[in-house]
């Protein structure tokens, strides 16, 4: 299958709501010395739950190089889980949701992925590593192994994790993030909003200002706001005046209240604290990375950009980030309320969060496919 240069809305496609029914999802076996510490010893059994978790309600597709595949079926069970299947497809980090393809459909049950141009979060202006080729691959590869067709996006830089949409026309990013020097500086604003528009078949883009405070990413939308479904969203908060977050969110939540999504309607929003106190980086931590040349090198002390807001809905739960903070319980019961049709799952999460993000960072869903493409 060759790659479609053709723009998804063109065709018919769009890329539905995370809520809606899955396929499946892609996870990537976790390496990177300079992301995972120790080589990976504390987030591959996180990686491993979030597997086992998830293969109990749909199909997992977990992406190893060759040297580690041993090593991840028998972590996973993948041998012993028929839902659990290994693709050898190497990368040069973890992060699924922001260098895999993003999926859309057609309302005839075809599915297609997208292949965005990845250059590890802004390139030579402020990219976190170097070497990305892998990385920048891996999306055609993903689809081919599931006999996917894929639209080639050229040279238009977009991660996974910068944009959400609610299935319905409307899609909601940052401006910190989409318009960095280190992603598309050669497109105006309105343009990058109408690239959008062609391959997520979207009507409406919604630009909040902000992020998550630190984030090392520009300010992904997934770290700080999350549809639930049409209509209904989660916004990350808090009350804490001498939280830096706390204006940043106040300025997302001023843009939220006098916009309305493609079908006209106001969003209803529920604020989701961050954890109440700052989640930062340690000495012991530290020593267990190794950094590359070029990478982006970590601090002792530093506040990492942990959010309650980067869970993951796969079929019937909700994956959920847990960081040993007075907040964790509270995050549990919002989204109980939120998703009252699915189960919460909390996880422990910090040395995911170590590594630059969190669960919804590391997953990619992919929709139900009913027909055969061509």
């Amino acid at each position: 299958m060759g790659a479609l240069h053709t723009y998804p809305c063109e065709d018919g496609f769009y890329m539905p709501g995370e809520y809606e029914p899955h396929h499946g999802t892609f996870l990537i076996w976790p390496i990177r010395p300079g992301s995972w510490t120790n080589g990976g010893r504390e987030a591959k059994p996180v990686i491993a739950r979030l597997a086992s978790e998830i293969a109990a309600e749909e199909e997992v597709y977990l992406l190893t190089d060759a040297a580690h595949r041993e090593e991840a079926g028998r972590m996973t069970g993948a041998g012993r889980n028929g839902r659990i299947h290994l693709l050898e497809i190497p990368t040069n980090d973890a992060w699924a949701r922001d260098m895999g393809p993003t999926y859309v459909v057609d309302g005839k049950g075809r599915r297609r992925g997208i292949s965005w141009r990845f250059n590890a979060w802004g390139g030579e202006v402020d990219g976190l590593y170097a070497d990305y080729a892998l990385d920048d691959a891996a999306a055609e590869k993903m689809c081919a192994a599931l006999q996917d067709r894929c639209y080639d996006a050229g040279d238009f830089v977009l991660e996974g994790g910068s944009f959400h949409t609610d299935g319905e026309g409307t899609a909601v990013v940052t401006e910190a993030c989409l318009l960095s020097r280190g992603r598309n500086p050669q497109l105006t604003r309105e343009e990058i909003e109408h690239r959008l528009k062609q391959y997520l078949g979207v009507q409406k883009v919604i630009w909040l200002p902000r992020g998550i405070y630190q984030d090392e990413t520009n300010e992904h939308v997934d770290n700080v706001f999350a549809f639930v479904r049409p209509g209904e969203a989660l916004l990350a908060w808090s009350d804490d005046e001498s939280d830096p977050q706390y204006a940043l969110s106040r300025a997302d939540l001023a843009v939220l209240e006098r916009e309305t999504d493609a079908k006209g309607r106001m969003i209803r929003i529920h604020k989701l604290p961050v954890p109440s106190v700052p989640v930062r980086m340690t000495g012991t931590e530290l020593a267990g990375l190794a950094f590359e040349p070029g990478e982006d090198r970590r601090e002792e002390g530093e506040r990492l950009a942990a959010s309650y807001v980067n869970f993951y809905l796969c079929n019937g739960k909700v994956l959920l980030p847990q960081f040993g903070d007075p907040m964790d319980e509270r995050a549990v019961r919002i989204l109980s309320d939120c998703f009252s049709d699915r189960k919460v799952v909390p996880i422990y999460a910090r040395s995911i969060i170590v590594g630059g993000g969190n669960f919804h960072c590391l997953t990619q869903q992919i929709p139900e496919r009913e027909q055969e493409d061509s």
